[in-house]
């Protein structure tokens, strides 16, 4: 039974047809995260230990280290918005902030 709804698993498959090695990771994520019930940050730890609140994203962790996922969570919803998937260079950028 799914709890969360992600905006968009399109970002996942965009992602992945540039950098391969990164969809198995992602769909592991977002197979997780659908059947989540996250009310808070710690919730989210649980199931992705690095995950962490960067202003107002929460950053996973992907692939190894390889990748980060900015999304936006709404917990109070249940809705997961995924902003950016980036390399671990492009996240160091730090071009995604707003």
């Amino acid at each position: 039974m799914s709890n969360v709804r992600i905006i968009s698993k399109a970002a996942i498959t965009e992602f992945s047809a540039r950098h391969r090695s990164a969809l198995e990771p992602l769909l592991h994520w977002y197979v997780v995260a659908k059947r989540a019930a996250w009310r808070h940050l710690k919730d989210v730890r649980e199931d992705f230990a690095h995950a962490d609140a960067v202003d107002n994203f929460t950053v996973s962790n992907v692939g190894g280290n390889k990748y980060r996922l900015i999304t936006i969570i709404k917990y109070r919803w249940q809705i997961v918005y995924i902003r950016h998937i980036l390399t671990h260079a492009e996240y160091n950028e730090g071009k995604w902030k707003p």
